[in-house]
This record gives structure tokens, C-alpha cells and sequence, in this order.
């Protein structure tokens, strides 16, 4: 009976021991810092507004910088924004208006018809890119077909300038050699950034309709005539 006991109450002997003294127990406590010193360091919730719109002005500047100087890079695709495209494209739009179909409502380009075919182009474009079985994000290749209208807002702002000193033959022909400029230019970005990204058997399917997007843009530039 005494050992039914002493077997349902394994520990029991235990009670009996008594520890007398303290016991050292070797070793020390750390707790780690550096994860909360990165955060520190990238937190900007304690940051002034201005420190924080200067940031963003000086990456939207090196990525325009970037369009400039195009190279096989990944600042673009790593760093994406949307803030200089939706700039490019505002700038880009109100530059198109004022101009003789306007006027003469023959079916110019309105602001939000400059808009919509510049965002449904590259939703189209960046969807076509992952079908073919691109590697970026949607949004890695809207930020880089954005970027890229630059050349074009800039030709569009010279071709204002020169349509100041009258719409003739010699006008059309420095338009023409600007616009196709800053097409090829474009193009040449767009593709220079987007051509790692895909497959190398795919990438002329995914270069042809960049090429027919900025295309379409240029011709909007090349024809648009002020009113008179």
C-alpha cells in the first residue's frame, strides 16, 4: 500500500529538500539595441514636415536625373514613387491645352483626355510587362514609365516656346527634330531600366507597345497648334 503511495506521488520526496544559502549563477543579461537604433534611425514620425518634403524633392530630383542619364540602374525600381510622374503628367496636360481644336472642338486633346491616356497606357504597358513574365511590381513599373515622359514634357515646353514665333515650315521642322528626340529619348530610358526585368526572348514584346505609348504621346506634341 505504501508503495501505491509513493508511485502516485513521484516528487513527494522532494518536499524534504531544503536549500540553504544563495546560488550564484554565472553569466550576464543583454538586451539587443541595434534593431531599435535602425528603427530610430529611419523613423520619421518625429520628423519636422519640411525635413520630410525636402526629402522627397531631393529623391524625385535624382531620379530625374537618372532619366537623364540613363543607365542600366535600379534607383528607379527600388526607391518607386509616384509623385513625379502624377507631376509630369499634370505639367504635361495643362501645356497641351489652349490649342486650335480646342477651340474649334474638332476633338483636341482635353486635360483629362491627356490624363487618362497617359495612366491607362502604362496600367496597360505595366500589365503586359507581367504577363510576359516581367520581375518588378506594378507600381515599380508605373514609377519608371512615368519618369520617363520627361523628355517629352520638355519638348513640349519647346515646342510652346517656338509656336510663339509663328507655325511655318522652319517651326514644324525644329518641332519635329525635337519631338522625335525626346521620343527616342524615352524610349531609350524606359527600356534601359525595364530591359533586366524581363525575359530575354520576351523583351521585344514588351518594347513594342512602350514604343507605341510614347509614340502617341509625341504626335500629341507634334500637332498641337495654338488657337489664334
Amino acid at each position: 500500500m505504501a508503495a501505491a503511495d509513493d508511485a502516485s506521488r513521484p516528487f513527494a520526496g522532494l518536499s524534504d529538500v531544503s536549500i540553504s544559502g544563495d546560488i550564484s549563477v554565472e553569466g550576464d543579461i543583454s538586451v539587443p539595441v541595434g534593431s531599435s537604433r535602425r528603427d530610430d534611425e529611419y523613423s520619421t514620425l518625429d520628423e519636422p514636415v519640411k525635413e520630410t518634403i525636402l526629402r522627397d524633392l531631393r529623391a524625385v530630383g535624382n531620379k530625374f536625373i537618372h532619366v537623364l542619364y540613363p543607365k542600366r540602374s535600379s534607383a528607379l525600381l527600388r526607391d518607386w514613387d509616384l509623385w513625379g510622374p502624377l507631376l509630369l503628367c499634370v505639367t504635361l496636360a495643362l501645356l497641351l491645352q489652349g490649342g486650335a481644336a480646342d477651340s474649334d472642338d474638332q476633338g483636341g486633346p482635353q486635360f483629362a483626355e491627356v490624363f487618362v491616356i497617359i495612366w491607362f497606357g502604362s496600367i496597360i504597358i505595366t500589365l503586359n510587362s507581367k504577363l510576359l513574365g516581367g520581375t518588378i511590381s506594378f507600381f515599380q513599373s508605373l514609377c519608371v514609365l512615368g519618369y520617363c515622359i520627361m523628355p517629352l514634357t520638355v519638348a513640349m515646353a519647346v515646342c510652346r516656346i517656338v509656336l510663339i514665333g509663328g507655325s511655318g515650315t522652319v517651326s514644324f521642322a525644329v518641332r519635329l527634330v525635337v519631338v522625335t528626340a525626346s521620343f527616342g529619348w524615352s524610349t531609350f530610358a524606359s527600356t534601359a531600366f525595364l530591359g533586366d526585368s524581363q525575359p530575354a526572348n520576351r523583351k521585344a514584346l514588351v518594347v513594342y507597345p512602350v514604343f507605341l505609348f510614347y509614340f502617341v504621346i509625341g504626335w500629341m506634341i507634334l500637332t498641337f497648334s495654338p488657337s489664334q
